[in-house]
């Protein structure tokens, strides 16, 4: 699928929940957040219905996020069946790893062999503050059992946060020395109602490059060979296992080749994360579509798809996307 400024759009990220076991502060206000009811989230069969048309179109490549996506029932058993659609190349999924020590085989045997883990700081403490009560060590468990049972690659998701993890930089890089890991700083972004100032509070990620440079030899790797490759720019560390890698959509932004579209857990089809435009599947899908409406709608939204996204800072306010980044999926 080509957009209109002749970028492949191959990769659907797919929230099968808002909800979550964790109330992380640049992600879901702690307080007055109105989770979605059950005929509100599309059904599994819905979402594999979507999937499966957006493969015939070429589509090869699928995120399942949430929320937690671990929280909604039925999860393991809805990645089987996306292991069966024909086509598919790739299926993965982001956890915050909390559930991942108990589920980790059960993933694995149901045919996802890559996995993100969110994981913003190595303290207790800090952990618990920024997740609000999260169990640092259930998390450290689950990247532990992940890698036993043979998940690769293992991808740690860090938000880097000024004041908050910027002390903890080299510990985690250091995980790509000692891990076959990648290690990857994801810069802070203005999404939802988050009980951040994601202007004060913001890092720019040639910052953690330099720091991590005075201390170890990068090397950097193209992901050119890999047409589904995601944005981070990565490295590798000399003598180390894993890689590094540094995700900057709001210091040098990578739109123009993003591959991806968005499907929220209420049935919004989103050609960008940071621009409000969506196209309403659910609706379509309840009133008995066909495949052809379906994939007429699917290509609306790859038309929607903006040049680049709507995070911008003017005058120090950096621009938000008004929706929680929960509800879209992260």
């Amino acid at each position: 699928m080509l957009d209109k400024y002749n970028r492949e759009i191959n990769y659907l990220r797919v929230s099968i929940t808002d909800r979550c076991n964790l109330h992380c502060v640049y992600c879901r206000p702690k307080e007055g957040i109105s989770l979605q009811g059950h005929e509100d989230i599309l059904r599994y069969e819905e979402i594999i219905r979507v999937v499966s048309i957006a493969v015939k179109m070429g589509l090869i490549k699928v995120r399942v996020t949430g929320g937690e996506p671990l929280v909604r029932r039925g999860c393991i058993d809805f990645l089987s069946q996306l292991k069966k659609i024909d086509g598919l190349q790739d299926i993965s999924l982001t956890t915050n790893g909390i559930f991942l020590e108990k589920c980790a085989q059960n993933i694995f045997d149901a045919g996802v062999s890559r996995i993100n883990i969110s994981l913003d700081s190595l303290n207790k403490d800090k952990y618990s503050k920024i997740t609000r009560e999260g169990d640092l060590d259930a998390v450290l468990r689950g990247i532990a059992k992940a890698e036993e049972v043979g998940f690769s690659p293992i991808k740690i998701n860090t938000v880097a946060i000024k004041g908050f993890n910027d002390d903890e930089v080299l510990d985690f890089a250091r995980l790509a020395v000692d891990k076959p890991f990648q290690i990857r700083f994801i810069e802070l972004m203005s999404v939802g109602q988050p009980g951040l100032d994601c202007h004060k509070d913001y890092l720019p990620a040639k910052q953690l490059l330099q720091k991590i440079s005075e201390h170890y030899e990068l090397e950097r790797i193209e992901n050119n060979h890999n047409k589904s490759a995601g944005p981070a720019r990565i490295f590798k560390i000399k003598g180390g296992r894993g890689e590094i890698g540094f995700i900057n959509p709001v210091s040098h932004h990578f739109c123009s080749t993003c591959n991806r579209l968005r499907l929220t857990s209420d049935g919004k089809l989103r050609a960008c994360l940071l621009n409000e435009a969506e196209i309403d599947l659910k609706k379509a899908l309840r009133e008995n579509c066909s495949d052809a409406e379906l994939e007429k709608l699917i290509w609306d939204a790859v038309l929607l798809k903006p040049k680049q996204h709507d995070l911008i800072c003017t005058e120090n306010i950096l621009k938000k996307c008004t929706r929680n980044m929960s509800e879209i999926g992260g």
